[in-house]
């Protein structure tokens, strides 16, 4: 790693860090978190589920590129799951973000956001994010053109799956949109 790529986990932001909510913590998912990670998309009724087994593998096999967040008790209250893409090693792809309805608006998924791309900051070259969005999810919008606007990172926009690319016969999937952020300055 360079340490260009090393600073994005110490240098100062160029706007105003993501705060830790209170009472909350970041962390690593291990495979006993796999079944709240299932039940919190779930019930967040904004994402495509999965099923609970792959919750379990993402748990096992991913955890070091994802990150939950816990509450005082140590249960799992939101999380974000991603990737290295193997062909991009130096660019992060987000798979899915969800916060627990009792702790959204406090900022958890920036705050989570922020602790993942520095933590695989300080173990790989990292200097692109990407992640999918549905047009229509505003949340998800504001979570990302902050993050890219905190780390001093061009945010652009293209339709990376259009509805056509879902298999017929599954429901109606809405268009996904590729969000990158790149150069990732700190």
């Amino acid at each position: 790693m360079t340490g260009a790529h090393a600073d994005l986990a110490t240098r100062p932001r160029t706007s105003a860090p993501t705060t830790t909510p209170p009472g909350i913590r970041a962390d690593r998912p291990d495979i006993s978190d796999g079944p709240e990670l299932w039940r919190i998309a779930r019930d967040a009724k904004t994402l495509d589920v999965n099923s609970p087994y792959s919750y379990l593998l993402w748990c096992r096999d991913f955890a070091a590129t994802s990150a939950v967040a816990r509450d005082g008790a140590g249960r799992p209250v939101g999380f974000i799951t991603g990737y290295l893409r193997p062909d991009a090693p130096a660019t992060l792809m987000i798979w899915q973000v969800a916060v627990d309805a009792a702790v959204r608006g406090q900022g958890v998924a920036g705050y989570l956001l922020d602790h993942l791309t520095a933590r695989v900051a300080a173990e790989h070259a990292l200097d692109t994010l990407e992640a999918t969005i549905s047009p229509g999810n505003a949340a998800s919008e504001r979570l990302f053109a902050s993050f890219a606007e905190r780390h001093g990172a061009h945010l652009t926009r293209e339709v990376l799956f259009t509805e056509e690319h879902f298999p017929a016969g599954a429901g109606h999937h809405d268009a996904e949109v590729l969000h990158r952020m790149a150069p990732l300055a700190d």
